[in-house]
Formats: C-alpha cells, sequence, structure tokens
C-alpha cells in the first residue's frame, strides 16, 4: 500500500494528466515547487491564440510610428498641465492654507483662470458671482481637503480641480483627451481624492 506522500503525488500526477489532455494546444509542464508541498506548480508553456494575438499587439505598439506620436503628444500635454498640478496638489496639500483659508490673489487668479473656468459645470459653481477662493474640507470625505468656490452672497461650494483638469485636457486636445486621461489621470493619481462636483 502506498503511502500517503506518494499517494498525493499519484492522485495529482493522474490529475494534471487529465488536465493536460483537456487544455487542447497548450504544453503544461508540471514540476513540484517543494518535495513536501502538497500541489505541484504548474507552468503552461505556449500560447492560446488569443494570447499570441495580444503578444503581437504590444510587439506592433512598440514598433508602430503611431505610438511614437501619442508618446510625444502625451509628453506634451503632461508639460503642459504639470504646472498647474503641482499648484493645485500644494495648495492642498503642503500645509500652506489652513481649512477655511481663502487663496492669496495670485493663486486665485491662477486656480480660477488656469481651473475653475473649465469645470463642466462652471456657471452653476460661480452662482450670483465669485468672491474668493478658499481650501475647505472636502463634503463627504471629511480627512480630505478641497477647493471652494466663496460667492458674493457668502454661500460656498466645493469644486473639483480633476474635473476641471480633466474638462480643459477634452478642449485642448480633443484627439488625444480621452486616452490621456484613462492613462495618466485615473482616480487619485493626479493626487488627492477628487471631488465628483
Amino acid at each position: 500500500m502506498a503511502g500517503p506522500l506518494l499517494w498525493d503525488i499519484l492522485l495529482h500526477s493522474s490529475q494534471f494528466q487529465n488536465f493536460r489532455r483537456f487544455v487542447a494546444g497548450i504544453s503544461v509542464n508540471v514540476t513540484p515547487h517543494r518535495l513536501f508541498c502538497s500541489a505541484p506548480t504548474i507552468r503552461i508553456s505556449g500560447q492560446t491564440g488569443k494570447e499570441a494575438s495580444h503578444a503581437g499587439q504590444i510587439s506592433k505598439l512598440q514598433d508602430d510610428p503611431d505610438n511614437e506620436e501619442w508618446k510625444d503628444k502625451a509628453k506634451e500635454i503632461v508639460k503642459d498641465i504639470d504646472p498647474i498640478v503641482r499648484l493645485a496638489k500644494d495648495i492642498l496639500h503642503s500645509g500652506r492654507y489652513m481649512v477655511g483659508e481663502q487663496l492669496t490673489d495670485e493663486d486665485e487668479k491662477v486656480v480660477v483662470e488656469k481651473l475653475l473656468v473649465y469645470h463642466p459645470h462652471y456657471d452653476d459653481k460661480i452662482g450670483c458671482s465669485l468672491a474668493s477662493v478658499m481650501v475647505g474640507h472636502h463634503p463627504v470625505f471629511n480627512y480630505s481637503k478641497c477647493l471652494f468656490v466663496v460667492r458674493t452672497n457668502g454661500d460656498s461650494i466645493d469644486f473639483s480641480y480633476t474635473k476641471c483638469l480633466h474638462e480643459y485636457i477634452r478642449n485642448k486636445y480633443p484627439s488625444h483627451a480621452k486616452r490621456f486621461i484613462q492613462e495618466h489621470l485615473k482616480h487619485g493619481s493626479v493626487g488627492g481624492r477628487a471631488t465628483d462636483k
């Protein structure tokens, strides 16, 4: 009668023989990764048609002149937006501004001209008229800071600088905006938690 270890090896061997028969067109090499491990490591060599196609697409992208054009355009967009992204991060995360503090005239001018005017709901955000821009606690994520429009009637409303940035990129780089935003400006990658407003 076979001992427990030998029985496990024989059992796994027959299971993987069935697995091997099941996976057509793929060579399966079974190698134990440790002497006393109950399950061997499976390394699959060869590629399915879908995997080979995907690998071919990656290879084409690396040699594709359109991909080089995309890389150049992405660098151009990054160079364009980098100063305003740095300023927004500095305002919100450096400690220069405390919660409830209004931006300096210089910072406010840049934030309004380079971000706020591009907000997709700019008119709703400004309301009666803009008095100032300040830093405040995010209305949902209390541990986060965000920018607020302070209106002349005293009301205030938060706005997402990332939404403004996305809209700016859509306006200035319409044929590259979608890809750039998906690849470079995913949630949180611009810095800080984006509001949805």
